[in-house]
This record gives C-alpha cells, structure tokens and sequence, in this order.
C-alpha cells in the first residue's frame, strides 16, 4: 500500500503537455470588447478618409481646355517649321570650298516639344570637292534632330538641375505632360551644363585678363563680403560610363568609395552689407547675393570671384573688399588678390578651437566649460584677443590631450589675431561669422549633389554645378541665350 501511495504521487507531479491545436479552416473568433465601467465614455473610431469622387470642376475645365487645344499648338508648330523649311529650300545653297554645296537629299526629322512630336523634311547638302556635309535648317533652328526641342531641353534642364534625373523624369509627365525617361533628361542637363561651364569659364578668362575693358561703376559700394569655403563631393570610382551590353544585362554593384575618391567644391558668395534686413530681432536677410563655385582648385575660385564683383559693378577705387574665412592657407595666401581689404575670421571656427579645449579640460557638457568657453566668446567679440591669448598662455592642461588642444588653440589664435578685431568688424557692419558660405553650401551642393548614396564624374559635377548657379542667382532666363553644346554622351 505504501509504494501504491508513492507512485500515485509521483504521477499527480508529472505535468503533460497539451496537445497542439489544429488552427486550419478554422476563423479567428471576434475580438470581445472589454467591458466599459459605468459612467465612463469611450471616444468613436476616426473614419477612415474619404477622396473627393473626381477633379473640381476647375481642375476638369483647365485640363479639357489644354487637351483641345493642344494638338492645336503643336500644329501650328508643324506649319511654322514647314514654312520655314520652304523658305529655306529657295534661298541661297549654303557655300563650301568657295562653291555653293549641291542638295543630296531631303529626309524627315522629328523633335519633341512641350506639345508633343513635330516633323518636317530636312534638306542635306554636300560639298562634292571635300565631302562635306551641312543641314541649314537644323543650324538655323539651333537643335539636332531626334533631340527634345529647345524650349523643352531647357525644361528639361531645369528640373535635372532641382530634382534626381528620374523624379525630373516623373515631374515632366506630370506638368508638362510628356512622357521622357531620366536619360533624356541627363542629356538635356549634360548639353545646357556644358554650355553654361563654358560661358562662366569664358567669362573668368575676359576679367583676368588686364587689357579686358570694364567701364568702372560709380555706384560701387563702400564696402563687399566675400566668403569662401570648402566641402567635399563623393566621386565616382570609374572613370568612364558603364554600358550594358543587352537589355537584359545586370550590371554589378559599385566597389565602395575609398579614400581619395572626393573633391573639394569651393563656394563663395558675394554680398554688400547694407543690404541686409531684420527680419526679426537677432535674424537677418539678405536682399541681394551672388553665389560662385567651382570644382577645382582654389585659384580658379577667387578668379571666379574677381569677375562676378566686376561684372556686378561691386567693384570700385574705394570699395573695401571684406574677406571673411575659416583660417584654411589657401584663402588667406589668394587674398592680396584684392589690394583694398579686410580680412576676417570666422568667428564660429574660433570658438570651435576653444570649445574643443573646454571639453577635454573641463569635462563633456560640464557648467565649467560651457561658462570658460563664454567668458572667451564674449571678449573676442570685444576686440581683446591679445588678452585671450596672454591668459591661455598661463593655463595648466590636466592631459595630453587637453595640452595638444591647448597649444591649437593658442596657436590658432595667434597666427589670426590680425584677423580677429570683432569689435571693429561689428562696428563698420561688416560681421563676424561665414553662415552666408555655410547656406550656400547646402543650397548648392547639398541640395541637390549630396544626396544618400551619389557619386558623380567630375564633368557632370561641373555641369550641373554651373546650371544650379543659373537657378540660384536667379539668371535662368540667360539659358534661353547659352547654345547647348553637341557632344557624344
């Protein structure tokens, strides 16, 4: 009896499994609601949003006026460019070798415009001396045949130049109602780029040259800001294109970007520092400015400077040329280009240097160094730099590290001091700090050629470089007057 009892206790201690519960064919009984205790009350469910059943009548009226009348426009092109074609078969043969070329043929050519596909025949003539072959009315009309129109390239441009090639794409089907895919608005950036890089490098080349004449401006200003600044741009790590041998064809991702695969972009911005306004207490706007930049060296930059302040009439015999920099050799070494100026440094990259001291000595956000670092921010701005640097000099780091930093700082602060007379600057309204230059970095370039994952050839950098400068300083309405340059792409 006994052992009977210690078996029956021994199974009551054993815990079986339950068996699984079949769940096919089987539906998810419905969720109970809890119950809801007196007096309590329990807001609706939001309704889930309702579209309007179709366009406003406004929308409707606007979009059946442009389909009825757009193939309309785009015959009244067609008639425009057959009449020209007509005219142009009974005028002069074009001349070649000294003899008028004789017509070979007579094919159709087709461009896209804002309003669709338009055609009209081309006359082709050859010389029969040289074998040269010459179309008058692609040259007088200005476009190649098979490209997108001049008015719709420059379209096309200026949304490649805002949005990523293939959101250009979507945003052409969507405004202007043609259907292009994202080559097509590559080539049209990559012609109207090259076309504007060239004007802006042309332009440079006639300012530096001594004998080039610029009728002096007597409504220069007093005084004019230039800030320069640098950052970098990812590259790409192929020198040429990838081209997929068939359709079907996967190509292989990208190897990483290592080091020495960037480029430093050079930004300046000229403005004149009467022209600011308050908007706020504390923030202020700028009323007129004129960006400049430049994927090269730093050369290049300041002749980019040197003609945009002469073209501008911003420079006269009296006009003080304010420099204002974050302490790089290759600003301060191009600076005497100006001869009557006045060099300043950033006032945000002087206070890094302290900040980066206070840390290490202080401690991470500690009340010590944030108070440390403010007593130097405020007599900087008081012009008593000498000061700054004879108390430094007497400080006693409790690290290497704060020691290093210490002696950037003190060297920093010395080999600038001329640069560093705050006071003063304030005073003439000149400023203190290089935000213009930092905006106009993130306007130009990270806008648009820094974005996740962007790599880019150096030629389309510049490209697309000289047509946001168009857009930015609001001079796009030169692209109708830039001949977009014909090349292989």
């Amino acid at each position: 009896m006994r052992f009977l009892a210690t078996v029956r206790s021994l199974v009551a201690r054993v815990r079986v499994a339950p068996s699984p519960v079949r769940t096919e064919g089987l539906v998810s009984p419905k969720r109970v609601p809890a119950k809801i205790p007196k007096g309590h009350f329990v807001s609706p469910p939001p309704p889930r949003p309702v579209l309007a059943p179709k366009a406003s009548r406004f929308v409707e009226i606007e979009r059946e006026v442009l389909k009825q009348f757009r193939p309309q426009m785009r015959q009244a092109i067609q008639d425009e460019l057959a009449a020209l074609a007509a005219a142009q078969i009974q005028g002069n043969k074009p001349v070649c070798c000294g003899k008028p070329m004789r017509r070979h043929d007579r094919r159709p050519a087709g461009w896209l415009t804002w309003v669709g596909l338009v055609r009209v025949s081309v006359c082709r003539y050859r010389c029969a001396a040289c074998g040269a072959e010459r179309r008058p009315l692609l040259e007088s009309l200005e476009v190649e045949a098979g490209q997108p129109s001049g008015l719709l390239a420059r379209m096309l441009g200026l949304l490649g130049c805002v949005a990523s090639y293939s959101l250009a794409a979507e945003m052409t089907g969507q405004i202007l109602g043609v259907k292009v895919n994202a080559m097509t608005v590559w080539r049209a950036v990559q012609r109207l780029g090259e076309a504007a890089a060239r004007n802006t490098e042309a332009l440079s080349a006639y300012h530096a040259d001594s004998r080039s004449e610029v009728p002096e401006s007597s409504q220069a200003p007093d005084a004019v800001v230039v800030a320069v600044d640098g950052c970098v741009l990812g590259m790409q790590v192929r020198t040429t294109r990838r081209r997929r041998k068939t359709a079907e064809e996967t190509l292989p991702p990208l190897r990483p970007v290592e080091e020495g695969h960037f480029r430093e972009v050079k930004t300046g911005v000229l403005l004149v520092p009467t022209e600011r306004v308050q908007l706020s207490p504390g923030r202020q706007a700028l009323v007129r400015r004129i960006l400049v930049t430049c994927l090269g060296d730093a050369d290049a930059i300041f002749s980019r400077l040197w003609a945009q302040l002469r073209e501008a009439g911003w420079l006269g015999p009296r006009t003080v040329v304010v420099v204002v920099g974050d302490g790089s050799e290759w600003i301060w070494k191009r600076a005497p280009l100006f001869v009557n100026r006045c060099e300043i440094l950033d006032f945000w990259h002087a206070m890094e240097y302290a900040w980066a001291y206070a840390r290490l000595q202080f401690g991470e956000g500690s009340h010590r160094a944030q108070t440390w670092a403010l007593r130097i921010a405020h007599d900087l701005k008081a012009g008593k730099v000498h000061d700054v640097i004879k108390r430094l000099e007497t400080l006693q780091p409790i690290s290497n590290d704060s020691r290093e930093a210490l002696e950037a700082l003190v060297k920093y602060y010395t080999d600038n001091a001329s640069r560093m007379r705050y006071d003063e600057y304030q005073r003439l309204g000149y400023g203190i700090g290089s935000g213009s230059v930092e905006s106009a970095h993130k306007q130009v370039v990270h806008a648009r050629l820094r974005q996740a994952g962007m790599r880019w050839s150096e030629a389309g950098a510049r490209r697309l470089l000289a047509l946001r400068l168009l857009l930015l300083n609001g001079n796009w309405a030169m692209a109708d007057q830039l001949r977009m340059i014909r090349f292989a792409a």
